[in-house]
C-alpha cells in the first residue's frame, strides 16, 4: 500500500524532502502550505508537512513525526510583514492566501505588542498589488525573494517572535493519522532530511537554475535562517504559540502534542 505524502512546494522544505520522490511506496503531492493542510484534513494524503497552526485546528488527533520541522531561531527571511505606515496605524492587512501559521503569528504580534487589530483581506502574493488594497501586507515563502531588496519597511515575524519570547518559532512539521507511519517509514523521513541538509548547495544551485536569483543567498537561507530540528526549545516555542493563539481567539484549545510514540527512542 502506497503512502500519500503532502509536501510543501517552497524552497525551505526541500532539505526535508530531498529523497522522498525516490521512494517507491510514496506518492508525493506538492502544494502550498495551506493546501497541504487541507489535503490531510480531507484524507487526500496520509501524511503532510502542515502549518503548525493547523495541528491545533484538527478535530481529530494527528500524530507528529518527531525531531523534524521547518523552524527559525531568529529571522526567517521569507516571512515578512510589509507596512507603508507606522505599525500602530495599520488598519487593513492583505494576507497571502497560502499562509495560515504566519497569519496567526502576525495577529498575535499585532494585538499583544502593538495593540492593533486590523481588517484582513486575502490576496495573491504580489506585494505592490497587495499594497494597493491595504496599508500593509504579509508575504511568505518563495514569493518573498523578489522583494528582499525593497525599500518598503517590513517586520520579519520570526525575528519579532524571538525578540518577544526568546524562543524559536516552528512554522511547519510532519503530521499524519494514527497508525499510518511505522518505524521503517519514519526512518525514510529522517534519512531524507539528513541527505537534504548535506545537499543544500546542490538544492540552492538547482533552485537558482530554474527560478533565477542568487545561489549563495539560497544556501544561506537554508543553512543560516531556516533550521530543521524539532527539539526541546522548538517544542517550548510551539506550545507558547498555541497558548497565545488560544488567548487571542485564534484556536479553541491548546492541542496535546502526540508523536508516533514508538519512534521517540
Amino acid at each position: 500500500m502506497k503512502l500519500s505524502v503532502g509536501v510543501v512546494s517552497f524552497l525551505n522544505s526541500r532539505p526535508l524532502v530531498q529523497t522522498l520522490p525516490e521512494v517507491a511506496n510514496f506518492n508525493i503531492h506538492y502544494s502550498v502550505p495551506s493546501v497541504c493542510a487541507s489535503k490531510l484534513m480531507k484524507g487526500t494524503v496520509d501524511v503532510a508537512l502542515i502549518p503548525s497552526i493547523e495541528y491545533a485546528r484538527s478535530e481529530k488527533q494527528l500524530h507528529i513525526i518527531p525531531n523534524l520541522a521547518i523552524a527559525a531561531k531568529g529571522p526567517a527571511l521569507t516571512v515578512r510583514f510589509f507596512h507603508n505606515s507606522d505599525i500602530i496605524k495599520v488598519r487593513r492587512v492583505a494576507i497571502d492566501k497560502s499562509s495560515r501559521t504566519s497569519v496567526a503569528l502576525l495577529k498575535i504580534i499585532l494585538r499583544e505588542k502593538y495593540g492593533v487589530d486590523p481588517e484582513w483581506i486575502e490576496s495573491p502574493p504580489c506585494l505592490h498589488e497587495m499594497l494597493k488594497i491595504a496599508d500593509a501586507a504579509l508575504v511568505i515563502g518563495d514569493p518573498v525573494f523578489p522583494y528582499l531588496g525593497t525599500d518598503i519597511p517590513y517586520m520579519d515575524l520570526s525575528e519579532e517572535w524571538n525578540k518577544y519570547t526568546g524562543l524559536p518559532f516552528v512554522f511547519a512539521f510532519w503530521a499524519g493519522w494514527p497508525g499510518i507511519i511505522d518505524q521503517a517509514d519514519a526512518q525514510i523521513f529522517f534519512e531524507s532530511s539528513k541527505v537534504g541538509r548535506e545537499s543544500i548547495c546542490e538544492i540552492a544551485a538547482n533552485f537558482a537554475k530554474h527560478n533565477g536569483g542568487d545561489t549563495k543567498l539560497y544556501e544561506r537561507y537554508m543553512s543560516e535562517y531556516i533550521h530543521y530540528e524539532l527539539g526541546d526549545r522548538e517544542l517550548e516555542g510551539l506550545n507558547l504559540f498555541y497558548e497565545k493563539a488560544l488567548s487571542n481567539g485564534i484556536i479553541e484549545r491548546v492541542p496535546k502534542l502526540v508523536f508516533y510514540g514508538e519512534l521517540l527512542g
